[in-house]
């Protein structure tokens, strides 16, 4: 069951890397307004005719909007503490009812509404109709009667809502209403700020708000470090990428997800030595867990000069492992980095476990070309018949083999 006391975390905001999966980022949590206790008290003062305030931290100090003086009516004081009551219980069907009760009443203040209608968007949040807590939400904010705290919360809470349902436009307008008007600079927000801008693919905004994110918080999640990498790469900034994802990796030394995405940075900027490097170490501490991890080692080590021992020693130990698939792709490199490599037989015998896995009939051909040039013209002369039967690009080939 979902907490009543907090918005959602925003959900979802992947950072594409090159080679892993990252990890979304999650937003603050922002605090459901509850039926304080001083706003229960406030009621029995006005009774009483007390004017005690109780003090309440303001997390807006730097506000632009002016929190208003209104607060809970005397006369909405039992309705209110029953929709309190029916949150604390888990019965949101019942605080959604009660909600309209309230709003609907002729007697009830713009505060009265608006804690109401704040209440309701929570409630609906919890029984998972997202729609209707955007609803109630946004109509909280447009009372305009809440205190900063709260307000600014629901308006932080709103934005994580529709960026979860990928309203990305609609998250970031409201966004940068809530900034305009709270002053905010907490780190969380400026995070997701930087994210979603990331998501709409308006990377050079995205740069300098997840820059900001991450120089203000003490431990900035890996996420916001993840975003701005990626951010850095999407506009060509490739030093500064890598930079950043050297840091990322030196700082979390045992974390897959980061070494990949240095190897894949590496990559991109084509210094592929240091990025063998990385997938080495990897490979060594046993962290190479998938078929892609082996397959993209393998492929850097084909594509550099004198490489085709280390690639093979990487095909063998993951087939031998079962993490790599023993499919035609798998068994044609394996004979193309023996056969490079001056190792004939071996590229042989895998050249014959990879002609039946070809949809074609070309790695038959190959086969038979390897095995006339050893010499061995009956068995190249029936690769070749096996060929022409699976179909190949230059059936001419096959058969000058096969008249030979």
């Amino acid at each position: 069951m979902k907490s009543t006391t907090h918005a959602p975390a925003l959900i979802a905001l992947a950072v594409a890397a090159v080679l892993a999966g990252g990890t979304p980022a999650t937003a603050s949590a922002a605090t459901s307004p509850v039926l304080t206790e001083a706003d229960a008290q406030e009621c029995q003062r006005s009774r009483r005719g007390s004017n005690k305030q109780e003090e309440v931290e303001d997390r807006y100090p730097n506000a632009t909007r002016e929190s208003p003086d209104e607060s809970a009516s005397s006369r909405m004081a039992q309705r209110l503490n029953r929709l309190n009551a029916a949150m604390q219980d888990d019965e949101f069907a019942k605080v959604v009812e009660q909600a309209e009760d309230i709003i609907a009443q002729e007697r009830a203040n713009d505060y009265d509404r608006a804690y109401a209608s704040n209440m309701a968007g929570h409630a609906s949040y919890n029984a998972d109709d997202t729609e209707a807590a955007k609803r109630y939400i946004a109509q909280a904010i447009q009372y305009d009667a809440l205190d900063n705290n709260n307000h600014f919360q629901s308006m932080m809470m709103l934005a994580q809502l529709h960026a979860q349902d990928e309203e990305t436009e609609q998250s970031l307008t409201l966004l940068e209403r809530y900034f305009a008007e709270s002053g905010s600079t907490q780190a969380n927000d400026l995070a997701l700020r930087g994210q979603l801008l990331y998501q709409a693919e308006r990377y050079d905004e995205a740069i300098p708000a997840l820059r900001e994110a991450i120089d203000s918080a003490e431990e900035p999640h890996s996420s916001w470090t993840q975003a701005l990498m990626a951010a850095y790469a999407e506009t060509g900034r490739d030093a500064e990428a890598t930079a950043m994802a050297e840091q990322i990796a030196a700082s979390s030394p045992d974390d897959k997800r980061s070494q990949m995405n240095l190897a894949a940075m590496y990559m991109q900027v084509e210094q592929n030595a240091k990025a063998i490097e990385v997938m080495e170490r990897l490979r060594a501490s046993g962290q190479l867990t998938e078929d892609r991890d082996y397959r993209n080692l393998m492929a850097l080590h084909l594509n550099t000069d004198g490489g085709e021992a280390a690639a093979i020693a990487v095909i063998n130990e993951g087939l031998e492992k079962g993490v790599l698939e023993s499919n035609h792709q798998t068994y044609l490199a394996l004979a193309q980095a023996h056969y490079f490599s001056d190792q004939v037989e071996p590229a042989i015998e895998a050249y014959r476990k990879a002609a039946p896995l070809d949809s074609s009939g070309e790695t038959y051909l190959n086969l038979a070309r390897v095995l006339y040039g050893e010499g061995r013209e009956a068995e190249a002369a029936d690769a070749a018949r096996q060929a022409l039967d699976k179909g190949v690009r230059r059936p001419e080939d096959a058969r000058r083999i096969i008249g030979n």
